[in-house]
Parts: structure tokens; C-alpha cells; sequence
């Protein structure tokens, strides 16, 4: 399949713009799907508005998703720092390893890597989006299969949102650059958007100062990404919705032998019907490739050695989603629909070296296919009682598998595996209440089953971090997930928001990395396995309140997260999952009028958390503060200043044989932006 991709995704592209045909008149297009079922209403669901989106002072998308309660990457580092792999997304502590178990989706499209399951948070511009909806608690519904922790929904800005023609410039700290350009206008009845992004920077040394050595460098990126999109009406009331998404990502470790590169590719396809019988028909294609060195270093770290050259990762994404809501009772809401995924890819690799050159070459990988229905009612029983109920089934394979390693000089392979076939069946669903006693107070409840399939990176490719090795295993099972919670809403005036939920869930057969050795010198051996579950119980605060130009937002997550563990696994038992903090909190207070002075201050917290499965080695608690001023100077030019980590904190990342890690350090930005 993956030799096929670059020219089905050409031919996707083409006949995108092949349907901008004439234009017609009287059909209001909106470039969104079918919008959010009433069943919504029983779930814990937090919205990010466009003003948020576009006052971030990192412009990082994963920044902004940090204040929905709960939200979290694997690692603390954003996506100029953190190594690609190590950038999945979860919510409510279902964490413990570096793939996604929250499902993110743009206008409709699953954002995970085809092959290794984490986000290139790169790609996404949070000036492109008009909205973000994060849905917490498990069980897949209508989206597919994956959302073991929620569903993040990334929704493209729309014709009201967009400038015709929009730009930005800034410099920051240790030489960095951010720019960005946009274009917008009426097509064939409809809009069409194009918008680019680049960001540079000499970056920050990972190591903190008292660890490092000669050998440390500073962690440099650059990084651009052009977006295209196209939505026109193709009848009375049906809009098509074409897009595209081109991504270049190139980091370095802070080491000689670690530069890493992803280079994606994305095309979709989308037909809404807004009639009678309300429709969509979704078909999209992935491309990607991946690549990264790896590196150790000498106990005084003065001399790095290569250890692994991850030369290629071709992986490619397809898939399609079709949904039906059918006329009913006005009192009665029915999903129907249907969605396929299947990705392929492999890791090519040299490694085993000797004397600086690699002896030994690997390639591994195979492909996953899911295949899913579902269906799903909500009942509007009153004005102050919503039912809702939804089922799956979805049938996935597990096929291709296969590990070949052989020696450079010639000889015949030292390894060469294929992996059984596998396949099974997985139904799931989920229900939900939600009661308003008073009309400012709603009450919800939501049960829920949900899964996901493990990812070609955790079945087949082995990883180095530093000097700890982690091995894969092509026998993992899917995770299966249980969980329940319940919470109230309190919305006394337009102006003041208050939300509260307790949740606990169950994650059963959890992929995790389980140490299995340590060497004399602290380095770990670990391979990834299933563990028995991983529970994770606790709390979730949200609240807004607005006063004029003024607002005040914040956020409160508390998880108490433990694995259940046996046999092999047993010293786990009762341990915290690595990379999952206790207490994480959020709050801005911003301040602004369109097209007027603005500012805004996000102080955020996150607690002490385990870098290791052992829990062993200790990551401290970090307390950053960030900061944004825009001041209009005419004709719509304003100027802009940021700051990220404005106290310089330490905000540690990672540990292994004692040297820390740590996240960007004290970023200053000025710059000056036209068109908003």
C-alpha cells in the first residue's frame, strides 16, 4: 500500500479541484460537518474558542489544549523540543506510554501517525482552526475506534473567522522565528483558504546545566506546513469540503548523530448534506515519512557514538466515515454510520555499530485494518431530561507482520520473521443521562466501552532513550477500556460557566514498557507489554467567567492513576503509570476588545510525576507562568509581544542514569501581525 500513496494522494488532490465548479447563488455554506449530536449533552465536553486558539504565547496547538482539564502528552515538551515519538495525547492519566489514547480528529480526520500513534502537533496552526471540542470519557461512538481517553475534534476557521488576507512575523529568543500568512475568499458559491507556517529556532540545550557535557549542543528545529481548503455547494443543500494539510518537521536532540524529519502528506474529501435527512460522506488519504538517529553518550558526556539510524519510516493512512440521521420524531435523534482504517508501514534501520559505522540493517512492520458500525439514539425526552445510547462493533486485523535483520556485509539474514495473521471483534458503546432540575444547573451521567488497536510502532519497532533500550512485541492485544462518570453544570448568566465530574476507569490489558533489567550502570532494558489494567480515578474542574473586555478561565484536574499487575509484571502492582502527574491546573486572565489593546497572563501547574514503570526516577512539579500583549498601532497592523516560562522555571522532561531532560526554558517573542 505504501508504494501506491504518493499517486492516490495526487489523484485525491486533483479531484478536489476539479469540483470548484459555478457558482450558486442563495446556498450558505459553513464548512463544518453535521455538528455535535444532542447527546453531547450527557458527556463531559470542554470548548477552546478561536480568540483562545489565536493568543497562545507558544502558537502551539498542544499548549492550548492544556487547559481542558486532564489533557496531556507523554512527555512535557512541546513539538520544537520533544522527539516526535514521544508526542501522544491522552486525558484523565490513561498514559504510560508515547501513543495516543485520545482520538484527534480535523474536520473529521483521525490526526494519529499511521504508524507510531503520536501527533504531529506541528502541523496544526491554531490560527487555521475556528474551534476545539474535547470530549473526556471513553467509548468510541460515532468517531472510530482509539478514543480510549476522549475525542479531540479540530474544526477549520470558517469564512467569518478568516481574513482575506492575514500575516505575522516574530522574533524570539535564541535566534527563533515564527511566521505565518493567510488567504481567504468566495469560491464557486462557497470559500476557499490558504495559509502557510514557519517557525525556526537555534533552540535550547536539553540537558540542564549542572548534567551537561561537551557533547551537549542546542536542540535546533525548523518547521513549516501549508494548508489548503475548499468548501462549495454541490446542490440545494449539500456542501463539498476539500482539504489538504503538507507538513515539514526537521529536530535535533541536542546530541551529534540525533536529527529526526517528518514529512506528512494529508488530502480529504467531505460531502455534508444539511436536508431532511441529514448525511456525510468522508474520504481521506495519510502519507508520511518518518526518520531519526540515535545516539549514546559517555559517562562524562564528551563524546557522543551513533547507536541507531532509523534511515526511513514510510507509513501511509486511509480510510473513509459515513454517517445518516434520519427524519424522526422531533423528540428523537438516530446516528447511523459506518468507518474503515487501515495503515501500513515499516521502520528501516542500521544499527550494531563498530567503530562508527553500522553493521546490521532491520526492517520491520506490517499493517492494521479496523472496520466499524454504529448506531446511536438520544431521546430529548423534555426541556429538562436527555437519554442517549449508542452501540459499535468494529472488526479488526492485524496483518503483514514481519521482522528481517541482516549483517551489511552480504550474508544471509540473521532474522527473518513473519508474524501470524491475527483478527477479532470488538463491540462496544456507551449511554448517557443528562437532567436539568433548574434551568442554570444540568446533572450528567455517561457509562462507556471503548478500545484501541495496538500501533505498528508498538508491535514491531524497537527504541532508544539515552541508554535505555525498549523492545517491541508483536503479540500485544488491543486495550479495552470501562469507565463511568458523572458531573454537574452550572451556567447562572451567559457570562459565568462552573463544571465538575468525578470518573473512574479501567483500561484493561494496557500497553505499557516493563522493565525487565537494569545494568550495573542504571541503563534499562524494558519491552512492551500488557499489563492486567491501569485504574484511574478522580476529578475534573472547570469554570469562566466574563466582565466586559475582561475574562478569568481555569482548569483543576486530579487523577489518582495505578497499575494492576501480575506475574511477570508484578512489582508494578500498585505503582503509578510513568509520565502521569496527580494534580495538573490551568487559569488565564485576559483582557481585550476586537481590534483593541489586548493581553492575557496563563499560569499553569503540573505535579511531580515517575519518568520510569518502576517509578524509581522522579520528574518535579513545575509551576510556569506565559504572558501575551497585542497593541493596535493602524490599518489593522498591530504589534505583539510574548512570553513563554516568563520565571525561567525548570520543567523537567525526562531522567536516565541521573541527567535530567528539561522543556524550553525562558522564551521572549516580539513581533507584528496584519489582518488578525
Amino acid at each position: 500500500m505504501t508504494r501506491f500513496a504518493p499517486a492516490a494522494l495526487l489523484a485525491l488532490l486533483l479531484a478536489t479541484t476539479a469540483q470548484a465548479e459555478a457558482p450558486q447563488a442563495d446556498i450558505v455554506v459553513t464548512g463544518n460537518g453535521l455538528g455535535a449530536g444532542a447527546g453531547d449533552a450527557a458527556y463531559d465536553v470542554t470548548t477552546i474558542d478561536r480568540d483562545r486558539l489565536a493568543s497562545v504565547a507558544s502558537g502551539r496547538l498542544e499548549d492550548v489544549l492544556r487547559d481542558a482539564a486532564g489533557f496531556q502528552q507523554f512527555r512535557r515538551a512541546d513539538s520544537r523540543s520533544a522527539h516526535p515519538t514521544a508526542q501522544g495525547a491522552t486525558l484523565r492519566g490513561l498514559g504510560g506510554n508515547a501513543s495516543s489514547r485520545a482520538l484527534i480528529l480535523l474536520d473529521g480526520v483521525p490526526q494519529i501517525d499511521p504508524f507510531g500513534g503520536w501527533v504531529s502537533f506541528a502541523a496544526f496552526d491554531p490560527r487555521r482552526l475556528g474551534l476545539v471540542r474535547v470530549t473526556r470519557g471513553g467509548g468510541t461512538g460515532a468517531y472510530g475506534p482509539g478514543a480510549l481517553a476522549g475525542t479531540i475534534e479540530l474544526m477549520s476557521a470558517g469564512p467569518g473567522e478568516l481574513k482575506p488576507v492575514s500575516a505575522g512575523i516574530a522574533y524570539g529568543s535564541r535566534d527563533s522565528v515564527d511566521a505565518d500568512a493567510g488567504l481567504s475568499g468566495s469560491l464557486g458559491g462557497g470559500f476557499a483558504s490558504l495559509s502557510a507556517a514557519y517557525a525556526r529556532g537555534d533552540g535550547f540545550t536539553p540537558i540542564v546545566k549542572e548534567d551537561r557535557g561537551t557533547a551537549d549542543m542546542p536542540a535546533r528545529y525548523e518547521q513549516a506546513s501549508l494548508a489548503a481548503r475548499a468548501v462549495i455547494p454541490v446542490g440545494e443543500d449539500t456542501e463539498l469540503q476539500a482539504g489538504s494539510l503538507l507538513l515539514l518537521d526537521r529536530r535535533t536532540r541536542g546530541l551529534a548523530f540525533t536529527p529526526n524529519r517528518n514529512i506528512g502528506g494529508d488530502a480529504s474529501l467531505r460531502l455534508v448534506g444539511r436536508g431532511r435527512w441529514g448525511w456525510e460522506a468522508l474520504a481521506y488519504l495519510q502519507m508520511r515519512q518518518f526518520s531519526s538517529g540515535f545516539a549514546s553518550v559517555n559517562a562524562g558526556r564528551t563524546l557522543a557514538t551513533a547507536t541507531l539510524d532509523q534511515y526511513a519510516v514510510p507509513a501511509t493512512g486511509a480510510g473513509g466515515r459515513i454517517e445518516v440521521r434520519p427524519p424522526l420524531a422531533e423528540a428523537i435523534e438516530l446516528r447511523l454510520g459506518a468507518d474503515t482504517r487501515i495503515t501500513d508501514g515499516e521502520t528501516r534501520e542500521l544499527f550494531s555499530f563498530a567503530n562508527a559505522r553500522p553493521t546490521r540493517g532491520r526492517e520491520a512492520g506490517g499493517r492494521n485494518e479496523t472496520y466499524g458500525a454504529f448506531a446511536e439514539a438520544t431521546l430529548t425526552a423534555s426541556d429538562v431530561l436527555t437519554l442517549t445510547g449508542g452501540a459499535r462493533i468494529d472488526r479488526w486485523r492485524i496483518v503483514d507482520g514481519r521482522l528481517v535483520e541482516r549483517p551489511l556485509s552480504g550474508a544471509g539474514a540473521i532474522t527473518n520473521t513473519r508474524f501470524a495473521d491475527r483478527a477479532g471483534w470488538e463491540p462496544t458503546g456507551r449511554a448517557g443521562i443528562a437532567w436539568k432540575p433548574a434551568g442554570a444547573v444540568t446533572v450528567r451521567g455517561a457509562g462507556y466501552l471503548g478500545w484501541r488497536l495496538p500501533t505498528l510502532n508498538e508491535l514491531y519497532r524497537p527504541f532508544r532513550v539515552g541508554a535505555d533500550l525498549t523492545q517491541a512485541n508483536p503479540l500485544l492485544k488491543p486495550e479495552r477500556l470501562r469507565g463511568v462518570d458523572g458531573g454537574v453544570d452550572f451556567r447562572p448568566l451567559p457570562a459565568v460557566r462552573l463544571s465538575a465530574t468525578l470518573f473512574y476507569n479501567r483500561l484493561d490489558d494496557a500497553i505499557a514498557n516493563v522493565t525487565t533489567s537494569v545494568s550495573a550502570t542504571g541503563a534499562a532494558t524494558r519491552v512492551r507489554r500488557n499489563l492486567d489494567a491501569i485504574v484511574a480515578k478522580g476529578a475534573e474542574v472547570e469554570a469562566g467567567l466574563t466582565y466586559g473586555a475582561w475574562s478569568l478561565t481555569g482548569s483543576y484536574a486530579y487523577v489518582d492513576a495505578r497499575v494492576r499487575a501480575e506475574g511477570q509484571a508484578a512489582p508494578l502492582d500498585g505503582l503509578r503509570p510513568a509520565q502521569t502527574p496527580k494534580h495538573q491546573a490551568s487559569a488565564t486572565l485576559a483582557y481585550g476588545r476586537a481590534d483593541a489593546f489586548r493581553a492575557s497572563a496563563t499560569m499553569r501547574y503540573v505535579s511531580g510525576q515517575y519518568e520510569d514503570d518502576q517509578n524509581m526516577r522522579t520528574l518535579a512539579d513545575a509551576l510556569t507562568v506565559d504572558a501575551t500583549v497585542s497593541l493596535p498601532v493602524r490599518h489593522g497592523i498591530s504589534v505583539e509581544a510574548r512570553a513563554e516560562n516568563l520565571g525561567d522555571r525548570r520543567i523537567e522532561t525526562a531522567v536516565s542514569n541521573g541527567v535530567y531532560e528539561r522543556a524550553a526554558p525562558r522564551t521572549l517573542w516580539i513581533g507584528v501581525r496584519f489582518g488578525g
